[in-house]
C-alpha cells in the first residue's frame, strides 16, 4: 500500500511561486509513475504534469509549460511541484497521485489535496 502526503500549498500573489512536496510511504517514488492533478471548484480535475517510473522527462499540461517543474528526490521519497509565474487561474485543490505503471485520472494512489490560491 502506498501512502501520499502533500505540503507546501498556500496563498500567494500573481506572479508569486510556491514549492508543493509530496512524500511517498510503502513503495519508493524511483518504482512509481507519479503525477500532479488540480481541481478548481466547479470543474473537473486536470492534469498538471506527471513523470514516468525511472524518472525519465516529466511531461507538462500547456497550461502550465515553462512555469512548472516537477522534479523528484530519491532519497527524501518525495516528488516536488515547483510553480512560478502563479495566475488567478491556477487556484486549485493540488493532489499527487501515483501508480505501478502508469498514472491517470483513476490512479491507484491520491494524496489528500493541498490549497493552492493566487490572488489577483
Amino acid at each position: 500500500q502506498v501512502q501520499l502526503v502533500e505540503s507546501g500549498g498556500g496563498l500567494v500573489q500573481t506572479g508569486g511561486s510556491l514549492r508543493l512536496s509530496c512524500t511517498a510511504s510503502g513503495r519508493t517514488v524511483s518504482n512509481l509513475a507519479m503525477g500532479w492533478f488540480r481541481q478548481a471548484a466547479g470543474k473537473d480535475r486536470e492534469l498538471v504534469g506527471l513523470m514516468a517510473r525511472g524518472g525519465s522527462k516529466p511531461y507538462y499540461a500547456n497550461s502550465v509549460k515553462g512555469r512548472f517543474t516537477i522534479s523528484r528526490d530519491n532519497a527524501k521519497n518525495t516528488m516536488y511541484l515547483q510553480m512560478n509565474s502563479l495566475k488567478p487561474e491556477d487556484t486549485a485543490i493540488y493532489y499527487c497521485a501515483a501508480d505501478s505503471v502508469a498514472v491517470t485520472t483513476v490512479a491507484n494512489y491520491w494524496g489528500q489535496g493541498t490549497q493552492v490560491t493566487v490572488s489577483s
